[in-house]
């Protein structure tokens, strides 16, 4: 697990706080030992929380984030982070709620509303002001420092108009019990007492939304996932989109919620990414199999057997035609980013095909044409590492077309049945395929949907973040499934070290 460093100018300055083992002053820091290891402990990465006084060029401050990033050690703040404080043209963009934040602040706040200026301090994020929680969020993910003290002025709107980096020297009664409350939730794993709380040998996030309709995992797998964790000597921690800023704190991302590009998910997985974590699925994966244009495209590429598949405009006056002429009636369109069965057409002739493009022409400059190919039932082969996993048979819904039905006014979307297989009896032209399917995507955790039928295998898409629910795609395997994908969380722990 990671080890995690503050550094302060002198230990003077931590006088109020409580005395922890994992605080350095600078003049130690810099003699540490810097060598090829010295990124990395025997449990795991070294983190460092710059503390010290850095609001000039060539302080202490910043020579300490200079040398942490040499060191290949992770740092708040970073040295561009620093660079970037004192960019003024870096103001001139903004931060989008600004002026609504402030608004509502002024709002809560009677007699203040005439308030031409306002200054507050933000700690990891964190603001005693709950109208400006958001505010502080999102500039702290822009960047990341411990204190910082922002300094707004209401001209036509209200403008951000000054950042400033503060030291623990500089606070001074709330303040500092801000400040330890902040660092305390930001980093809680320093904060634990080693003999009263296990210790684990690496910690993975596991991204979650409770409040997912249908979510990649059930609370039962997720609770598995995190038991598979303790076998393994991993500290699997549930997360949501609120604690990005955590990310820092562990070795390894593991998303288990719907991604998508413009989304949170996929900003998670670029953040953890970048700080250097293993992550399932990676940015490179999700921006794969999000868009059904780059998978149709990889698979003409690289051989893989679909069904016939035409890329067209709906906007184009020959399209309609086009299809009729090459794939015929009925038909299946498709947006580029559907998920579950959403954003999928079937189209029977003429009048449904010119009122489908019409529908589609808003959502998407380009469109997926397929072939109808009607099966009873989908294969789902989950692929980890390029191995497969599990074999899973969807059922159609009954007098349907889909594995999923949705409705609308917010009722629950109707599913067929399943069969789980072990993967040794899932045919062999089915495991082929998906393994070639996945080949140039990448190493990490999918789901290839395919048709099988009249002597014919054909992929129709990979999913980046595949089903992995309780009494489902775990009904063979059971346990073992988890201590799978755990396992090899483990195998890219070890890589990175």
């Amino acid at each position: 697990m990671a080890q995690l460093i503050l550094v302060v100018d002198d230990l003077s300055a931590w006088a109020p706080y409580f005395p922890s083992e994992n605080l350095v002053d600078f003049a130690s820091y810099l003699q540490q030992a810097c060598d090829k290891n010295a990124s990395r402990t025997n449990t795991g990465r070294i983190r460092v929380i710059n503390l010290c006084k850095n609001n000039k060029y060539l302080s202490n401050g910043y020579y300490c984030s200079l040398l942490a990033e040499a060191r290949d050690q992770h740092v708040i703040p970073s040295v561009a982070t620093l660079n970037n404080l004192h960019n003024r043209a870096l103001f001139a963009f903004g931060f989008s709620g600004v002026h609504e934040a402030l608004v509502e602040y002024a709002a809560a706040n009677d007699g203040k509303s005439e308030r031409k200026q306002l200054k507050f301090k933000s700690y990891f994020g964190r603001s005693s002001l709950p109208e400006l929680e958001g505010l502080c969020r999102e500039l702290f993910e822009r960047l990341p420092c411990p204190v910082l003290e922002l300094t707004f002025r209401k001209r036509s709107r209200w403008e951000l108009t000054g950042l400033a980096t503060l030291s623990p020297r500089e606070l001074v009664g709330e303040e500092e019990d801000q400040f330890a409350e902040a660092l305390q939730a930001y980093s809680r794993i320093m904060w634990r007492k080693p003999k009263s709380v296990k210790r684990y040998r690496y910690d993975l996030a596991m991204l979650v939304n409770p409040d997912e309709a249908l979510p990649p995992s059930d609370p039962k797998a997720l609770a598995r996932f995190v038991k598979a964790g303790e076998r393994l000597d991993v500290n699997v921690e549930l997360i949501t989109r609120k604690d990005a800023q955590r990310l820092a704190e562990y070795d390894g991302l593991f998303i288990r919620e719907t991604t998508a590009i413009d989304h949170h998910t996929f900003r998670f997985a670029q953040k953890a990414e970048h700080e250097g974590l293993a992550v399932m699925d990676s940015p490179s994966s999700i921006l794969r199999c999000a868009n059904k244009v780059f998978l149709a495209e990889s698979f003409t590429k690289h051989g893989v057997p679909t069904p016939k598949t035409l890329i067209v405009n709906p906007k184009s006056k020959e399209t309609p035609g086009l299809l009729e002429q090459a794939l015929g009636y009925p038909l299946v369109l498709k947006i580029p980013d559907g998920a579950f069965s959403r954003g999928i057409y079937k189209v029977a002739d003429r009048a449904a095909l010119i009122e489908t493009l019409a529908i589609l022409r808003n959502a998407s400059a380009l469109v997926l044409a397929q072939e109808f190919f009607f099966t009873e039932f989908d294969w789902r082969i989950g692929v980890l590492n390029h191995q497969a996993i599990f074999a899973c048979k969807y059922f159609m819904v009954k007098g349907h077309w889909q594995i999923y039905r949705h409705h609308d006014q917010g009722q629950a979307a109707d599913s067929g049945g399943f069969v789980t297989l072990p993967t040794y009896e899932a045919p062999k032209a089915v495991l082929n395929a998906a393994l070639k399917a996945v080949k140039p995507i990448g190493d990490g955790l999918y789901g290839v949907d395919i048709k099988e039928g009249n002597g014919r295998v054909a992929v129709i898409e990979v999913n980046d973040n595949p089903n992995i629910d309780h009494g489902v795609e775990d009904l063979f395997l059971k346990d073992k499934l988890y201590d799978l994908v755990i396992s090899d969380f483990v195998r890219r722990f070890e890589m990175q070290r």
